[in-house]
């Protein structure tokens, strides 16, 4: 502590004298323990200490050690002089908070773990124990901040430094007697996080998860907490439960404005799921609720926050029978495909289909792939049916251009995995070998989900089937982050314009823009361009005056079993 002056003062000095403190003062009624000794003791604490003095207006920092400049990332000279509530900057609703201020004012001790945030900005979890230091007469002149980095410690979340959902838990079961006869847990799902990982990197995704954790920090929640890969949890007091919405909207409204990465600014949108229970309920029944209306809100378009209810939790375990049950669907002879024609939208002649894979579950009904597929890729079984899946439409391919003059491509979604996983060129050439099928008859459609952890071996993959003869098209094109990036990585031979760009596109002039974007994007670069969801007369004629090529949706037909589609075939 050289570097500050010292001065032989007893600290129960008057009230005029500086706010500088020094530890030779407070040492001076303990000659046993020489004042330079108990610098240099002070200077060698791993944890970060500070010296307040609370005879001084603002209650100013007047001594910090090496190991506060450490953690905070502020030198002595920028500490000192400051009130230490400097180091919440804006995140002053801590609950935490009301126990330092009633403890500085009683004169006692108190210890609690705040959110706090270092001179870069980044927050970190800071476990503060606060001694009084007092006078002859017994008051309180000074106080001394034991700071503890407990960032990584267990139930915190390394990458946020918000409690983990072990933390999370934990905080919710000491709520305890005494708190208020509601709790509202919320859950929220970054929308196409994927996207932002493969569209821009994980640095972004990181740094997209710690922007959206320092704005849920500043809110007035009993816990805060990363739960997932991309999820959050907070719980919050409630007066009145009819408040819950209000809440859940205020949360939103904070994770609306855009978010400023590197090399990226991002409009982001939140699924939301809440529950309400009382206080003393079963804190992992409330998360586990709040968890199911989340499912909710993800399914639904737009995804709207959604309240729990009943009818969730039963979603919820049949998400978990759906799970067991897929790893038998190939086996008993439960899948199957229908198939909608695509057109040309200049003759609208017949020239290709997409296969839409379709499961008949024995108790539930027909099952729609977005029912089960991202099941199937949780649990692995996605191999197992894109392996089916593959071999049926390249036979059924096979047997439909077996007599025909001009053939007709088959489209088939296909799965990150299924690449990640297995040797897909040489999977497919043994699909070819066994069925007959020639390999410009298939386009393989990589889903908007595709992420890809080592892109290289990927994209050698894609270019391998590209010369092969297979086609390779980005389905839902334009909604999301990394669509340009698939254009520029991958050797893609066709796009399709997503359905929500086709739809009413007569009717608003910034669909038409984007689409006839797409459309100019496509013919630059020699792609073919598909217009998903065409349903009206005025939509496939707009489409077809920007330049796009083929069409498919309701206006053509339906998604058609194998019956109704070789009418189209025997007529086309």
């Amino acid at each position: 502590m050289a570097r500050h002056q010292a001065a032989d003062r007893s600290v129960d000095a008057a009230a005029s004298e500086p706010a500088r403190w020094s530890p030779r003062g407070w040492w001076a009624r303990r000659p046993a323990i020489p004042p330079e000794a108990a610098a240099r003791a002070l200077a060698q604490v791993s944890d970060g200490v500070l010296i307040a003095d609370m005879r001084q207006q603002g209650h100013p920092i007047v001594e910090v050690n090496p190991a506060f400049e450490v953690i905070t990332g502020y030198p002595a000279a920028e500490a000192i002089g400051k009130n230490c509530r400097y180091l919440q900057g804006s995140d002053r609703l801590q609950p935490e908070i009301a126990e330092v201020r009633a403890a500085l004012q009683e004169g006692r001790g108190c210890s609690v773990t705040l959110r706090n945030y270092r001179r870069d900005g980044t927050l970190f979890r800071n476990a503060l124990r606060l001694v009084p230091l007092r006078n002859k007469a017994g008051r309180a002149t000074h106080f001394m901040g034991l700071i503890r980095d407990v960032t990584h410690a267990a139930g915190i979340d390394r990458l946020t430094g918000l409690l983990d959902r072990y933390g999370l838990l934990d905080r919710l079961a000491a709520i305890g007697a005494g708190a208020p006869a509601s709790l509202l847990l919320i859950k929220l799902d970054i929308v196409r996080f994927h996207d932002v990982n493969s569209g821009f990197g994980y640095d972004a995704g990181d740094a997209l998860l710690r922007a959206a954790a320092s704005r849920l920090a500043a809110l007035p929640a009993l816990a805060v907490a990363r739960v997932d890969t991309n999820s959050f949890a907070l719980a919050f007091e409630l007066d009145d439960p009819d408040g819950a919405a209000g809440t859940v909207d205020e949360v939103l409204d904070i994770l609306r404005p855009r978010f400023l990465l590197p090399g990226a600014s991002l409009a982001v949108k939140f699924a939301a799921g809440f529950a309400v229970g009382a206080t003393d309920a079963d804190p992992l029944q409330l998360v586990r609720q709040a968890g199911a209306a989340l499912q909710r809100s993800k399914a639904q378009a737009g995804h709207a926050p959604h309240a729990f209810a009943a009818a969730d939790e039963r979603e919820a375990r049949n998400r978990i029978r759906l799970a067991s049950e897929l790893q038998t669907a190939v086996a008993n002879q439960e899948l199957f495909f229908h198939y909608q024609p695509q057109v040309d939208l200049a003759s609208g002649d017949l020239v290709g289909a997409e296969a839409l894979l379709r499961w008949d579950h024995g108790a539930f009904g027909l099952q729609p792939p977005d029912r089960f597929i991202g099941v199937a890729e949780e649990t692995g079984a996605i191999l197992e049916i894109g392996a089916w899946g593959l071999r049926t439409v390249a036979a059924y391919a096979a047997r439909s251009n077996r007599n025909r003059h001009v053939p007709i491509r088959f489209a088939f979604n296909v799965s990150a995995l299924e690449f990640t996983r297995r040797d897909m060129l040489a999977f497919v050439d043994r699909v070819l070998d066994e069925t007959g099928c020639r390999a410009e008859w298939l386009t393989l459609e990589l889903t908007e989900n595709l992420m890809l952890p080592e892109p290289g071996p990927v994209r050698r993959a894609f270019a391998d089937l590209r010369q092969r003869g297979v086609e390779l098209s980005i389905d839902d094109f334009g909604t999301g982050y990394s669509n340009l990036r698939y254009l520029e990585s991958f050797p893609l031979s066709e796009i399709k314009v997503d359905r929500s760009f086709v739809r009413d596109v007569a009717d608003s002039p910034a669909k038409r823009v984007i689409a006839e974007s797409i459309v100019k994007l496509g013919a630059a670069l020699d792609i073919r361009v598909v217009a998903e969801g065409i349903e009206t007369e005025a939509e496939r004629a707009i489409m077809r005056t920007l330049g796009c090529s083929v069409g498919q949706g309701f206006l053509f037909a339906k998604p058609l079993d194998e019956a109704q589609f070789q009418t189209w075939l025997d007529r086309s």
